[in-house]
This record gives structure tokens, sequence and C-alpha cells, in this order.
């Protein structure tokens, strides 16, 4: 389908960033020509001139990042289209004009003495910036010297070559294999082999899944020596910025306190017996004499038709999230109505889903809209994130509207877990409530379960570089065996081809991030059963949430929706709730 064959209600509304392209062209040349925040270099001892400052410096941003957005979607509107491209292309050149004239503030401000940084904290006037400048004081530890962090910013481009490297190996010269599909031979790209492992032809997912793995396998010793390299940066990152581990300096950048991390590896460790009753479940209803990691994505549950037009879905979605109040469904149908929304699949179109958005701005949400019950959870997903963005906009100054990447997915999960309840209390068809059930299992073990055995793959990698033990492709397969199997238990074969597992994780290569998409889960099905069990006042607790942005660190945040990950309990909780999920889904399968 061609673009200009879409309804107008169906595509986004642009205009309200920008009237015309014109518009952001001229808007673009009077932004760039307003970069020049350097004077202020040298200044910043004087409250009246850093206050100055940082009140230029957030209209500053907040014009490119509108800049930025528009730019963005007009992109992925039609990425054929190469002047869209070239404002893409302009955006970066002024982002690093941006970053180099703005680049003496942290260093000058760590340099001030703590009495007076404190004083600004406890001034009115500087309430925008508290969390910021504390952020600063807190950081003084692991602080350069000027020198020193000019050098390690010119060793930057180093530094991505591990990550642009795997990259490369990845998608521009892995070897993809050929299959033959529905009577053609096709190359088995990462997008197709996906698609065979959550089908029905257990033959075919044999084969892709040999052939897949043997072409990994092939080039073992470069992605092992690339890992490797990453690591070692990693390591002397850490040790540079004066950190006891590479954990620590992760943690550190997120503010988020090492208990998380601990507890999280603790719990689901300790309650993984169910997650091998998981496996030993799915061996049974597959009536497979041996149950191999390519039957792990088949569907246990099928023949379910489940199929609305998106208005018919986006209305489901906004009953769906009734127990969030009818503040949070008008807001949704805004969404749809006001055009916050790009919906069809068009030529050219960026692929998959995502939300966005910019201060002073509604969000925005791209998706390509198929009638699948799939694409009913996406509806749901993406528009948890725009409304977490929405309200922390609509509470918090510029400077503090940005929520972390540690609470990124926790709204959206919280959408889906909510909805995917009240399809499983309004199905009918059983069929379609084992469906339900099945996928909300397969969400929490890919999400909770899965994401945890990696960050315990990558934890210990980076433990045994600290410890000046070198990574080889021996070792590494080895550890990821050990981890496999304490994870899925006995029920399943653990082949060599799964040992290899790990060389084909783009996350590795962003040391501790997939902890967050663990963690992510627990707090928003800790959230969505308080919501649906205590109501309104759950609903209160959960806005001040949605509305903290980055006004205190994420932790604090999630204490306010009643979430404390510095305790056990969250994760005990979330992990029983697999079990009684997995319980319920055993008698409804005769198990």
């Amino acid at each position: 389908m061609q673009r200009n064959e879409v309804k107008e209600q169906y595509k986004w509304k642009t205009e309200d960033l920008f009237a015309s392209d014109k518009d952001w062209e001229q808007n673009f040349d009077k932004t760039v020509a307003a970069i020049g925040l350097a004077q202020y270099s040298g200044k910043l001892g004087d409250r009246k001139q850093l206050l100055e400052l940082f009140r230029k410096n957030d209209e500053l941003l907040i014009a490119m990042e509108r800049l930025a957005i528009y730019a963005g979607l007009k992109h992925d509107e039609d990425s054929s289209i190469s002047k869209y491209t070239a404002y893409d292309a302009k955006i970066g050149i002024m982002f690093a004009k941006y970053s180099a004239d703005v680049a003496f503030i942290e260093p000058e401000l760590a340099q001030a003495d703590d009495k007076y940084l404190q004083s600004l904290i406890d001034d009115k006037d500087f309430f925008a910036y508290d969390y910021q400048i504390k952020r600063i004081m807190q950081g003084k530890p692991h602080m350069l010297s000027e020198e020193k962090e000019r050098l390690i910013g010119m060793l930057g481009e180093t530094f991505s070559t591990f990550n642009e490297t795997y990259s490369m190996i990845n998608n521009v010269d892995f070897p993809f294999p050929e299959i033959e599909l529905d009577g053609e031979r096709v190359k088995l790209t990462h997008g197709v082999y996906g698609t065979i492992m959550h089908g029905n032809d257990r033959e075919k997912r044999k084969e892709a899944y040999e052939n897949y793995y043997a072409a990994f396998i092939s080039l073992i010793n470069s992605i092992t020596s690339t890992y490797y390299g990453n690591v070692k940066k990693d390591v002397f990152l850490a040790k540079t910025y004066n950190f006891g581990s590479c954990l620590e300096r992760a943690l550190f950048t997120e503010d988020v306190d090492r208990k998380v991390y601990d507890n999280l590896l603790k719990s689901v460790d300790k309650n993984l017996s169910s997650m091998h009753r998981y496996v030993a479940d799915r061996k049974k209803i597959m009536n497979c004499d041996k149950l191999y990691f390519y039957d792990m994505n088949a569907p246990m549950v099928s023949g379910v038709e489940f199929k609305l037009g998106y208005d018919e879905a986006y209305d489901y979605v906004i009953r769906g999230l009734s127990p969030l109040g009818k503040e949070y469904q008008a807001l949704l149908k805004r969404g749809h109505d006001e055009r916050w929304i790009d919906v069809e699949e068009t030529d050219g179109k960026r692929s998959g889903a995502y939300s966005t958005g910019c201060y002073g701005s509604h969000p925005y949400v791209l998706l390509n809209y198929q009638p699948t019950l799939n694409e009913v959870f996406t509806i749901a997903h993406e528009m948890g994130h725009s409304l977490h963005t929405y309200f922390s906009s609509a509470a918090q100054p510029y400077a503090k509207s940005n929520y972390k990447i540690f609470v990124a997915e926790v709204a959206s999960t919280v959408n889906e877990v909510l909805l995917l309840k009240f399809m499983v209390d309004e199905a009918e068809d059983i069929n379609l409530k084992k469906y339900l059930l099945n996928h909300y299992l397969d969400t929490i073990r890919a999400t909770l379960h899965r994401q945890t055995m990696f960050a315990e793959f990558e934890y210990e990698a980076h433990s045994m570089v600290e410890r000046d033990e070198p990574l080889t492709k021996e070792n590494l397969c080895s550890l990821y065996e050990k981890l496999g199997k304490k994870y899925y238990g006995e029920a399943i074969e653990h082949d060599y081809d799964i040992s290899c597992e790990w060389t084909r994780i783009p996350h590795f290569y962003s040391a501790f991030y997939v902890y967050k998409y663990a963690t992510g889960i627990i707090s928003a099905i800790n959230i969505a059963n308080r919501i649906l069990k205590e109501g309104e006042s759950a609903v209160k607790d959960y806005f001040k949430f949605l509305s903290g942005g980055s006004s205190a660190d994420p932790v604090s945040l999630l204490k306010l929706a009643g979430v404390d990950l510095t305790e056990q309990a969250p994760y005990d909780f979330a992990m029983r709730e697999f079990d009684k999920t997995l319980t319920e889904f055993e008698k409804l399968m005769g198990i």
C-alpha cells in the first residue's frame, strides 16, 4: 500500500510539531544558530549565571528534540525519501555541535565544592535541577581530570568498534543459510528463523535450528574475540573511573541499588522449579520423546481465531484498561482521535512498532497494524509508553521529564498484564483462555527467566575478566551450558548448538542492560495485581510513578507505586504469579 492511499485518520499528525517542512527548516537554522552556551564556561560558580545557563540549555534542548522527533517521524514514514534522510543527518550534526559546546558543564560543576552544590540543591530556584546536581555530587569519586576525560572521549569511537563489528558480523557478513519454505529456497535470515521457530512444523524447526546455529558456530572464533574485546573494554572503563566492578559502574550510571540485581538473581534461582515444571509440561503437551530448544517457542495451543480491525481493537484495549480509570481511558481515546498514531503498513515505512515524543507535544506511536491478537497487545504496550511520557512531561519541568531506561518497560507491561487478565476473564472459548494463559507464561519466561539467565551469563563473563581469566569459546560455551541446565532443567536436551546461543545475543554488547527487562516485568506484575486488588488508591500511587520522570532515582519512583525492588517480596510475588498461571494452565490442559 502507498502512503497516499491511507485515510488521514490513520496517519500521525506531524503538523502538531511543525506546520510544514519549510517551517521545520526555518526552525532548524534558527536553533543551530542559538547553540552558543560555551560563553558560560568558567562562570558556573556564580549561581545567577548558572541558573541562566540551565534555563537556556533547557530551551535549546526542547527545540532540538522537537526538530529531531519531526525528522525521525518523516523519515520513518518512508525511508526512501532522501530529503528526510538528509534531515536525520542534519540532526546528528546539530547534536554533535551542541555536545561539543556544552562539554564543560559537568566537569566544571564537579570541581565545585560540595557546600556550594548542596546550597544549589536547597535553593528553590534550582528545583528543576536538584536531582541533576545531586548526581554530579555522587559522581565526584568517579570523575577524571579534564585531560583524562578528553583522552577517554577520543577513545570513544574505538570503544564502539566491538559493538559495530558484531553488528557487521550479525547482519552483513553473516553466512545466512538457505532453506526451503513454501516450495521456495529462501535465506534463513534472523526474521525468517524467528517465524519458523514459532511455527507448527517440527521438522522445519529442526532444520532451521541446525542450519542457523551451524552458521553462528562457523564464526565462533571471530565472535569470541569480539565479545572478549568488548568485556575488556568494560573492565578498563570500570577501573579507570574508580568502580569496583563493571556491574557497579553500570548500576551507578542508572542510579540503581546493587540489591536490585542481587535480589533478581536470588529470587529467580530459588524459584526455578516452576520453570522446570513448565518445560516438562511443554514436553508432555507436544508429545515429544525428547524436547529440544527448537520446540520452546512452538505453539502449545493452536486453532485460536481473534481478528479485530484497528478501530475495534483500539476500543477493546480501552475497555481492557478500565481498571486504570476514566482519566487514563480518556487519554487513550485522545491518542486515537487526535492522530497520535500512524497505523497502516505502507511501502518504505519503518517496520515494527515504537512510541516516541518530546516535551511540549503529545507522544507519537508507530504501528504496522495487522488484525492479530499480538497486535492488540502491541497497541496496549506502545500506548503504555506514550502515556508514561505524557504524564511525566505534564508533571515535571523539562530537566526532570525524561524517565530512565530502568523503568522504561514498566508502564507498557502494566498495560499488557491488565489487558491479558481482562481477556482471560472475558474469554468464553476455553481454547482462547488456554492460548492467553500460554501467552502469559511465555511472556514471563522470555522476559523474566531468560533475561535473568542472560544477566547471570554476562555477570560471570565480566567477573572472569576482572579476575584476569581469558574468555575462550570453550569456557563461554561451558558457562552458557551450565546456566541453561540450571534454568531449563532436565526435561529438555542441552545440545552443543544451544551452548553457543550466547553468540547470537546483540544485547551482550551493551553490558548489564538485559536485567532491566526482568525487573520491568516484575514491577509491572506487582503494580497490575495491586491495581486489580486495591482499585483507586493503587491507581493514584501508580500515577505518581508515571508522573515522576527523573525527579528521583528509578527505584525510589517505583516505591511510589508500591514496588520496593530493594526487598525480596516483589520478586517472589512475580515468581508466584508464574507458578499460579502455570497451575491454571495445567488444569485447563488436563495435565
